[in-house]
């Protein structure tokens, strides 16, 4: 379907989730199969038109939205998920989003992967770029369960075909695949099928018959949620108090995230909002039916308070593992109908320094910030631990954290203010390495599915560390080698996207 300028559909096919960014390409067409890609695609090719491709439309950045492009695909119609026979595998289809994977998945077998909590995000990019969610510290990232991908390329004489690649040793295509786990979305083509089965059950998937329930990891039954509160009180949340209880939330994860832990079941995210905003939160998920699962969230969050002096609020509940999983607000805030946003991120080996979580306290107590700036700092860590870090294109597997810098706003005017609030916090937290999280003692760069172009600025980056090795480390020149080999023309571009070898 093609959907053109003074179409009643165009504009409503226009904007993906960050209002920031809004593109007037000539054309939007919405696929809904693998022969419409292709078509799509080699359109594109033949006039000479820049191409955007875009699933969920959650992209923190503008890659989707960029003046340039000119033919806009929309994916969101492939959205089948369900157990294909003949690969002994799950499939998703790039437009499903998470929450209907998880339904579909669970609905049918029982089984679940370990994505991301916000249920409206599309597959495609989520899992492309190395999703990961509240099962990751048990089960490890989304790509560590990704068995094969369909993808939509351009040769070098400007065809376009379908390419499946799969993990098994002797495909010739495996680098494809390879490219897949954690390398990004809009890089190397159009994905239009994910297979998705763990490794660990190659051995059953070679079976005459295999059990679809022994593919993925099972789903819990049911989830034990706690949400605690504190209030910002000037003669309380003093920068001790408040440092301390970040640092207790660093120092707990650099404790309890191996393999194996006993605590790999527990996931926690500190919600670190300004103090305009009157509170701040964390919030702690655990498989209900982990032996004693009420004891070790008590104690984490303990331990999260302990040396504070702080007032704990908030309260815990049992409910099933699909609602938790789909409810519609479950990771997503904002004004939906004028959202805007930055976001900006970082992995993390260990806590922040004491210099860093000072620098914290201060911007989320100063002046220029508002109700909807904060900082996430997200836990991890576990079985993402135990893959090495070139079996995949995710290259940080030694961390225990992820933060998460943000701010949302709803008018075009505050754009500047809200904009220099996030940018600042991130450059002043990584004073010392240049502006951004350089792999280092506490830092091990960012995270491709939180894109940020201002690591490729020098205003903003002034550690002399390019934006690739912050987001793939080592892993980049064997990216930029798959890129010469499947979009040689450098068909899939954006602000961000893997460079061909020069």
């Amino acid at each position: 379907m093609e959907v053109r300028p003074g179409d009643p559909r165009y504009e409503s096919l226009l904007r993906g989730d960050n209002h920031r960014f809004v593109g007037r390409p000539d054309e939007v067409r919405v696929v809904g199969s693998t022969a419409q890609v292709v078509q799509a695609v080699q359109d594109a090719v033949r006039d000479g038109r820049r191409i955007g491709v875009r699933s969920g439309g959650h992209c923190f950045e503008n890659f989707t939205a960029d003046p340039e492009i000119r033919l806009l695909l929309d994916l969101s119609q492939l959205d089948a998920v369900g157990y294909d026979p003949s690969r002994r595998a799950f499939e998703v289809q790039p437009g499903a989003t998470l929450g209907r994977v998880y339904r579909t998945l669970f609905k049918g077998w029982g089984v679940t992967v370990p994505a991301g909590g916000c249920p409206e995000v599309g597959a495609g990019g989520h899992l492309v770029g190395g999703g990961y969610g509240p099962l990751s510290r048990r089960y490890g990232s989304v790509v560590d369960h990704l068995y094969g991908v369909e993808v939509v390329v351009v040769d070098r004489n400007g065809a376009a075909r379908a390419v499946v690649a799969t993990r098994e040793p002797d495909d010739p295509h495996r680098d494809l695949w390879w490219a897949h786990t954690g390398g990004g979305g809009g890089n190397f083509g159009v994905v239009t099928r994910y297979w998705l089965r763990s490794s660990q059950a190659d051995a059953e998937a070679r079976a005459a018959a295999p059990d679809p329930r022994r593919l993925l990891p099972p789903a819990p039954a049911e989830i034990l949620e706690a949400v605690v509160e504190w209030t910002w009180d000037p003669a309380k949340t003093t920068e001790r108090a408040v440092t301390t209880l970040i640092r207790n939330f660093c120092t707990w994860h650099e404790r309890h995230s191996d393999p194996g832990s006993p605590y790999d079941a527990l996931y926690a995210i500190l919600q670190l909002a300004h103090q305009d905003a009157g509170t701040f939160s964390m919030v702690v998920q655990i498989d209900a039916g982990v032996p004693h699962a009420a004891d070790l969230v008590d104690e984490f969050v303990a331990h999260v308070n302990t040396g504070t002096g702080l007032d704990l609020g908030g309260g815990s509940a049992t409910a099933p593992w699909l609602y938790v999983m789909t409810w519609p607000g479950n990771g997503e805030s904002g004004n939906l109908v004028t959202r805007r946003y930055k976001g900006k991120a970082g992995y993390l080996k260990r806590s922040f320094t004491d210099a860093q979580l000072a620098t914290i306290h201060r911007h989320l107590t100063n002046g220029t910030g508002n109700a909807a700036c904060g900082m996430l700092i997200v836990g991890y860590g576990g079985q993402v631990r135990t893959v090495d870090p070139g079996a995949t294109a995710v290259a940080q597997r030694d961390v225990v954290m992820k933060a998460v810098y943000h701010s949302v706003w709803a008018a075009e005017q505050d754009d500047a203010a809200n904009l220099a609030w996030v940018r600042e916090l991130y450059r002043d937290v990584h004073r010392d390495t240049g502006g951004v999280p350089v792999p280092g003692e506490v830092s091990d760069g960012s995270y491709i599915n939180y894109p940020d172009v201002d690591l490729a600025d020098p205003a903003w980056n002034t550690s002399g560390v390019p934006w690739h090795t912050l987001y793939y480390k080592d892993n980049y020149p064997r990216l930029q080698r798959v890129k010469a080999r499947w979009d040689p023309r450098d068909v899939f571009r954006h602000a961000l996207s893997i460079e061909l070898p020069r």
